[in-house]
Parts: C-alpha cells; sequence; structure tokens
C-alpha cells in the first residue's frame, strides 16, 4: 500500500475519447501514469471525464503530458491525493472481467476464459467495453435471441462504439453479414483495432462488418445493405424516439430490433414511439437504472 494521487480532466464525451485515442498511439508515455476515461454519471452520458492516477505527487510535466492528449485547448487538471492504497488497483477499478450470457469480456491484462466467447477491449475505451449495464445486457439478449433459434443473416449494430456488440452478434451467427456505425469518427480506429486484436473480420462478405459514419440510418451503405434480421440500437432514449420510423422502414416483417440506452422511466416512451412504428415487445431485461427491449416488427 503507497500513497497515490488522481488528475481528473472534465470534457464532452466526443472530446475525451479523442484524448484517449491519442494516448493510445503513444510509444514515449510515462506508464507510471495510468489514465481511462469515463462518464461522470449514469444519467449523464455525455459528460466525461478523463482520469489519471500517479504513485507520486504530479507536477508539471504529469499535467502537461495529460494536457497534451487533448486538441486544442485542453480542459482544467484537478489534482488531489487519494487514501493510502494499491494505487494501480484503485485504477483499474470497474474494467474486472465480466461475463454476460456466453461472452467474457476483459482488457487484454486479463487472461481468457476457455468456456466462453472471449472478447479483449482496452479499459481505456469505456464507451462499449461490456461494463456498462446497457451493453451487458445487449450481449445477455442477444444470447437469448439466438437461443429462441433465431437465424440473422444481416445485422447492423448503429452506435457501435467499440464494435463489440457487432462482432458478439457476428459471433452468435459467424454467417451473417454486419455493418456497423458510429457518429464519432474516432471509432473508426477503434473498431479496426479491437477487430485485429479479437481476430474479427472487417469487409463486406459474411462473417464479415463493414463500418461506417453516419447519423443514425444516414448512409447509403447502410441503406443498401437493408433489411435487417437484426438491429442493435445502444444509444440514447432520444435518438432511439427519433429513428423509430428509419429503423421500421430498415427490418422486414418479422424482424428484430435490440434497444438500449434507455432508463427505465424513459421505457415507456420509447415503448409508444415503437409501437407507432409497427413493432411489438418481446422480451425486456431490467439492470440497474436501465431497459434493454427486444422488440420484432409485426406483419405487413
Amino acid at each position: 500500500m503507497s500513497s497515490s494521487w488522481k488528475l481528473s480532466a472534465f470534457a464532452p464525451k466526443k472530446v475525451v475519447q479523442a484524448a484517449l485515442l491519442t494516448h493510445d498511439e503513444l510509444d514515449d508515455w510515462d506508464f507510471d501514469l495510468v489514465i481511462s476515461g469515463r462518464e461522470i454519471a449514469e444519467d449523464r452520458p455525455q459528460e466525461w471525464v478523463l482520469e489519471g492516477w500517479y504513485p507520486s505527487k504530479p507536477g508539471a510535466t504529469q499535467k502537461s503530458a495529460l494536457a497534451d492528449l487533448f486538441t486544442g485547448k485542453a480542459p482544467k487538471i484537478t489534482v488531489e491525493k487519494l487514501p493510502d492504497q494499491d494505487w494501480l488497483t484503485l485504477s483499474q477499478q470497474g474494467v474486472e472481467p465480466i461475463r454476460a450470457g456466453p461472452f467474457h469480456i476483459h482488457t487484454p491484462d486479463f487472461s481468457p476464459d476457455p468456456s466462453a466467447n472471449n472478447f479483449a477491449i482496452p479499459a481505456a475505451q469505456a464507451f462499449g467495453t461490456g461494463q456498462h449495464e446497457t451493453t451487458a445486457g445487449c450481449l445477455e439478449m442477444l444470447a437469448a435471441m439466438k437461443r429462441t433459434g433465431m437465424n440473422a443473416r444481416n445485422i447492423a449494430d448503429i452506435g457501435t462504439g467499440t464494435g463489440l456488440l457487432g462482432f458478439a452478434a457476428l459471433k452468435l451467427w459467424p454467417a451473417a453479414r454486419a455493418t456497423a456505425s458510429d457518429i464519432d469518427p474516432v471509432c473508426v480506429q477503434v473498431v479496426e483495432d479491437n477487430a485485429a486484436l479479437n481476430a474479427m473480420r472487417l469487409g463486406p462478405r459474411p462473417g464479415e462488418m463493414a463500418m461506417v459514419i453516419a447519423d443514425g440510418m444516414d448512409d447509403p451503405l447502410l441503406r443498401a445493405r437493408a433489411p435487417y434480421d437484426v438491429l442493435i440500437a445502444n444509444i440514447l432514449a432520444g435518438p432511439l424516439t427519433e429513428l423509430a420510423p428509419d429503423f421500421a422502414a430498415s427490418v422486414p416483417p418479422g424482424g428484430s430490433v435490440l434497444l438500449a440506452g434507455l432508463l427505465t422511466t424513459q421505457e415507456p416512451g420509447i415503448r409508444r414511439a415503437y409501437r407507432r412504428a409497427g413493432f411489438r415487445l418481446t422480451a425486456r431485461l431490467v439492470r440497474g437504472d436501465w431497459s434493454i427491449l427486444w422488440l420484432r416488427r409485426r406483419g405487413a
């Protein structure tokens, strides 16, 4: 046990994600300074903090290193002394391996589970590592879909983040083709890196996942590859509501949408929007304050 210190920089989600990716590309980083990013509260998913842990009092060098990860003007960096404890363990809190259905999600520092479908996702990629209850709930629901005998041939993962949910769907239906999208261009490199790390194939053919940058379904490739047997959207309640008609146009009668990123208090409004768009509820999970919904489109 020893004293440790924490540096914090608060910024919008997109800014922190970009800083994390800059850090991943550095070869001369001081690895005594361990960093990660996270949302500051479950009900404020766009507000993030970049945190750094250091085993002694950080000086100008450490603060400058953290500030240099940001493009343009860096946010204010605060420094606080933490209680005496194992600082490395503290820096890794919340990134322990998780088991969600048949999936074992872990950082590269942990060993795979030979009895599970394993995915290694770096801890710095907090946007979709499996640690969040919505992501874990989606993994469980995908497994439940598979257990019903569903045969998915064409899959979409809207708001993919790390690519994890699209990759997981391909593990369950390896002959399917998948299309992943995200509004944030940062995610292209993230998905490519995670595909390489987990031996997943990127591309347009069956068993592969294509990646595009798009706002909702606003992309020629996304529209051309529809209709989707399974459309996954782990985003936010507002966009989920707005996208209900577009999702209905992208899923055939009998096709499924898997929705997450909504609080249980927001579920009634989401269900009304999708009922009007022609969907019916098939199953739901509640994980903490979050709802995960499986809906199927009614016949014409």
